[in-house]
């Protein structure tokens, strides 16, 4: 049960794909238009759920340093973005990063937290910058608020996931673990499903 539980919890947090790839912001308004846009991309839903996981794993400190990592350089790459600033090799980077995210769950990685920190706000610059390149005719504030509060709840997705791993292992950390790592496999491959398509 506890396999099919995170397996489960997963496969809906990525299945939900919409018939469009992004809200029009004229139409939605320009928050819908930034909180949809990282949920409506599989590579950044791989992504984010993957910090969290990861940072299930590692615990402690990592349970909010890793999120938190991510979002503030999230917020700056989407600056760099606004202020013109190119940013070489954008999408093939933010796809490593899927890979990346899951191979660091998958290994069960443990570096000093400050590397962990600043590979995940390395990538988290790629996915602002992005998300700042697609911003249309959106307003910067609404749309960066939408774009911030849905990767705060798909970090919370992978946090809660990586919990809920534990939890349904009774208490066996290694069996926990073991679940944690079979997602980052899912992860890693959905990455490469996703660089190769």
């Amino acid at each position: 049960m506890s396999i099919r539980f995170a397996a489960a919890a997963l496969l809906v947090a990525v299945s939900a794909s919409p018939a469009f790839a992004h809200l029009d912001p004229t139409e939605h308004g320009s928050f819908a238009a930034g909180f949809t846009h990282p949920i409506f991309g599989l590579d950044h839903v791989l992504a984010m759920i993957g910090v969290g996981l990861w940072a299930a794993l590692l615990g402690g400190r990592a349970i909010w340093a890793l999120p938190t990592a991510f979002v503030g350089a999230m917020v700056a790459g989407f600056g760099l973005a606004l202020a013109g600033a190119p940013l070489p090799f954008v999408e093939p980077l933010i796809l490593a990063s899927v890979v990346l995210l899951g191979v660091a769950v998958a290994l069960a990685l443990r570096f000093p937290l400050w590397i962990s920190v600043a590979l995940v706000a390395a990538f988290g610059v790629c996915h602002g910058h992005a998300h700042g390149g697609e911003i249309g005719s959106a307003g910067e504030l609404g749309y960066a608020a939408g774009f911030v509060l849905a990767t705060a709840c798909l970090h919370a997705a992978g946090l809660l996931i990586g919990f809920g791993a534990h939890t349904a292992a009774s208490g066996n950390t290694v069996f926990g673990s073991r679940i944690i790592r079979g997602l980052g496999v899912l992860t890693a491959a959905g990455g490469l499903v996703l660089a190769t398509g």
